[in-house]
């Protein structure tokens, strides 16, 4: 069996497309897989890294505000089809699987003009453009949340979860081991605050322009991730100083992260939702507003009506979410019920049934 994977540009899109790749690898050891990705986004270090080949296509996205670099688009468009043409003819893949981002596009419009099966993997409470577009002459669409008709044919809807990293799904790391492991205080309450890889400033200042709280609440302590485009400012703040505090660039050992908390204070990505829900944290989503479609702010919407998440904006965070934050940390009866909840929407066989869908399209 050949596979190509498609897609990339954010953690998102790029770790569940390694998380199938390795599962259909487990299931099929002689399967040939070739990822597609976009030219100078991260896919293009992360895949390989993980020991897959990659190739990359000279798209870029639509940038919502006016710009000379919507100008040479089309060109790029144009590039990026014939050599997803050549990539397809000369690789003769048994089926095109899209997780979301630019290179998707060109790969499965391709595959669908050749007659080769497409699957989508959409993360998303809100299906982007592209998506809905690739939707109508796809073979599935593997997604992660209810009501998603309103994108895709519901007869190829096929609800599965999203994939969720193997460390994470079967960590058995306890509350204390989890601290200990951070070199905090293992009977200490404590509060997990990150914004994926490369930060979210908005979490950042939240954390940083509440000095005073920090300081009267010597009883909590803080797990801060700063991402590395902000590691150099907020490093050296006085917050990150406080013994409380635990500030870092970059957590790679999101299962030793996850397990430490008690609450979650986070964005609103889908690959990070279905993982709260796998490990059944208590957490309050402060949606990015600068994604499409705001999709963030629909993934968090999906939970608060489940009562299985708090959600704060984005231009309010920064008065309200450590002390909002802090005072869950005091209810122990809400932080019971908002576990208890977020629990029950957790799909931790989601890998399993999209490789079964992959292989059911694929006809082998």
């Amino acid at each position: 069996m050949k596979a190509i994977i498609s897609g990339g540009g954010t953690g998102g899109h790029i770790f569940p497309a390694i998380a199938i790749a390795n599962a259909l690898k487990a299931k099929q050891q002689d399967m040939q897989l070739l990822f597609v990705g976009a030219e100078g986004r991260m896919e293009m270090e992360k895949v390989p890294a993980a020991g897959f080949d990659i190739v990359g296509l000279p798209i870029a996205g639509l940038q919502r505000k006016f710009t000379l670099k919507n100008l040479s688009l089309p060109f790029k468009i144009v590039a990026s089809l014939r050599k997803a043409n050549k990539l397809i003819k000369d690789f003769k893949p048994d089926v095109c699987i899209g997780v979301g981002g630019y290179a998707s596009g060109p790969v499965l419009r391709i595959a669908q003009k050749r007659g080769i099966p497409t699957v989508i993997q959409e993360q998303n409470s809100y299906a982007g453009m592209t998506n809905k577009l690739l939707s109508r002459n796809a073979a599935a669409i593997c997604v992660a949340y209810d009501r998603m008709e309103r994108f895709f044919p519901a007869n190829r809807i096929v609800e599965t979860g999203n994939p969720i990293r193997k460390v994470i799904l079967e960590s058995t790391t306890s509350l204390e081991e989890g601290r200990t492991y951070f070199g905090l205080d293992p009977h200490k309450k404590t509060v997990l605050v990150f914004g994926g890889s490369l930060g979210a400033r908005t979490l950042n200042e939240s954390v940083a322009s509440q000095l005073d709280l920090l300081r009267n609440r010597t009883d909590i302590q803080l797990i801060w991730q700063v991402g590395k485009s902000h590691y150099k400012t907020y490093s050296q703040s006085e917050a990150a100083q406080l013994p409380n505090v635990k500030c870092l660039e970059f957590i790679k050992e999101m299962d030793q992260a996850y397990a430490a908390a008690d609450v979650v204070v986070c964005r609103a990505g889908a690959l990070t939702i279905s993982e709260l829900c796998v490990v059944g944290k208590a957490s309050i989503l402060v949606p990015s507003p600068h994604v499409a479609e705001d999709h963030q702010t629909k993934n968090a919407e999906a939970l608060v009506r489940s009562h299985a998440a708090r959600m704060i904006a984005d231009n309010e965070a920064e008065n309200k979410l450590l002390q909002e934050a802090f005072d869950l940390i005091d209810q122990e009866g809400n932080i019971g019920r908002l576990e208890k909840q977020i629990k029950l929407l957790a799909k931790p066989d989601a890998i399993e049934k999209i490789v079964d869908v992959i292989i059911r399209v694929s006809g082998k």
